[in-house]
């Protein structure tokens, strides 16, 4: 396989692959930052926004759905240079998480105690994050707007345009985020609740950004209302069989997390911290991978809207090759550099350090497997059309396999959190044996166009 001598692919891949690489890279920063900051609270602290965070990360990825199911339609769409079937697609996914997104936000702003009652019984983790959770529910909606607008743009071949709104908004969480926790240029401190702030004020820059970049520059996603609701009978059928299993795998795969959340919150408040601690880490390291499944969904999809099927097969193939020797090698490195990153988190309790570290090693051994199922279901499957065959694959895994594990490993076998994760790791296995088969019969490519 003569990947690196492919010019035409190489420059595509990296073309895409590298920006959105960088955004994720300052996303999780953004994280990882305000868990740096937040740490230094108290695990209370780190286990209350993190639990807090796993409503916004339910609701986030059923906007991903969504939007990840219109980038099929726009990725085959701009394959054909058909521009006003882009904006009609767009304008359903801003309408459907537009109504996520108040949904979201009424139930997190007027029930957060209830909700966090739901995670974890500690009553000071119940009381922080809820405190947290109401003030960020209002970012919701405005993230899901920024978040169609910016999957437009990468889809169409604009993605330095979401890199550089991202950087803005990374500066601008990073800096509010040290003023309001912890009391600077006369501010009182605020704790969780100034994360909380800080990550509202930078979702509001994020959107208006945007928005400047495609109304202000007259791109051609410049659409007027009009064109974004200009949805026909069949357009909206078409869309809605393509898109619902994709918004269905996306919310039940995010529910199948919390319910991981609340089985690890079940081992108590130092497992729970532990998790955030090591997610936050780990997706420092899948940024690689997301810009991988972006540029092969693009990519992908792209050459079967433009009818050149057999260099599409070709490219998937490419790009599971890419991302597993990927997946391989920075799984080693976070293996085996436990140690050097947790010294950025001082003060942690020696017994969370230890827990974290395990924790650590296990997600470095486990990592390649999980980077391969990415690409391979969110970069292949999706790219092709064939949303279903990923629908089962995904939600058959999570929730026959994943989440029933993951109750009986905390509550029957209490298992230590990092058993427990390498226990429910057994889900992504199974899921890399159905669909390699399924890959490889090439049988997951759909023209929609």
């Amino acid at each position: 396989m003569n990947i690196f001598k492919d010019k035409t692919f190489m420059k595509g891949m990296l073309a895409i692959a590298v920006p959105v690489a960088i955004q994720n890279l300052i996303s999780s920063s953004v994280n990882m930052i305000d868990t740096l900051m937040i740490s230094s609270l108290g695990q209370a602290s780190i286990a209350a926004v993190g639990l807090a965070n796993q409503v916004f990360f339910l609701y986030i990825l059923i906007t991903f759905g969504i939007n990840s199911g219109s980038s099929i339609f726009i990725a085959q769409f701009w394959g054909k240079e058909d521009i006003p079937s882009i904006k009609k697609v767009m304008g359903l996914a801003i309408t459907l998480s537009t109504i996520a997104g108040t949904i979201f936000t009424a139930a997190a702003f007027f029930f957060p105690t209830q909700i966090m009652s739901v995670l974890i019984k500690e009553p000071e983790v119940i009381k922080l994050g809820a405190e947290y959770l109401r003030i960020v529910s209002l970012s919701y909606t405005i993230t899901a707007v920024s978040f169609a607008f910016s999957i437009s743009l990468r889809t169409t071949g604009r993605p330095n345009v979401p890199l550089k709104v991202s950087i803005i908004s990374f500066l601008t969480n990073t800096v509010l985020n040290y003023i309001f926790i912890f009391g600077h240029l006369g501010f009182e401190p605020m704790g969780v609740k100034g994360a909380a702030i800080g990550t509202l004020i930078a979702r509001i820059v994020e959107i208006i950004l945007i928005l400047y970049a495609i109304y202000g520059t007259k791109s051609i996603l410049a659409a007027s209302v009009k064109e974004l609701m200009s949805w026909h009978k069949d357009f909206l059928k078409k869309y809605i069989e393509t898109t619902y299993p994709v918004v269905i795998t996306e919310g039940f795969w995010a529910l199948g997390q919390v319910l991981y959340a609340m089985a690890y919150a079940r081992i108590g408040e130092e497992a729970t911290a532990a998790v955030q601690l090591t997610n936050t880490i780990q997706n420092l390291f899948f940024v690689v991978v997301r810009g991988l499944a972006n540029a092969c969904n693009i990519m992908v999809g792209a050459k079967i809207g433009g009818g050149d099927e057999k260099v599409a097969y070709d490219y998937a193939i490419r790009f599971i090759f890419l991302s597993t020797i990927s997946g391989l090698a920075l799984g080693i490195i976070m293996a085996l550099t436990p140690d050097i990153v947790l010294k950025l988190f001082r003060g942690l309790d020696p017994s969370l350090y230890e827990t974290s570290r395990a924790l650590l090693i296990v997600l470095g051994i486990t990592f390649v497997i999980r980077v391969y199922n990415t690409i391979a279901i969110v970069g292949v499957l999706r790219a092709g059309g064939d949303t279903k065959i990923a629908m089962r694959i995904d939600l058959g895994t999570v929730w026959l396999i994943g989440v029933p594990l993951a109750f009986i490993g905390a509550l029957v076998l209490k298992l230590p959190i990092h058993q427990l994760v390498l226990l429910v790791t057994l889900e992504e296995v199974v899921k890399a044996l159905v669909g390699i088969p399924i890959i490889k019969s090439g049988k997951w490519i759909k023209n929609l166009t």
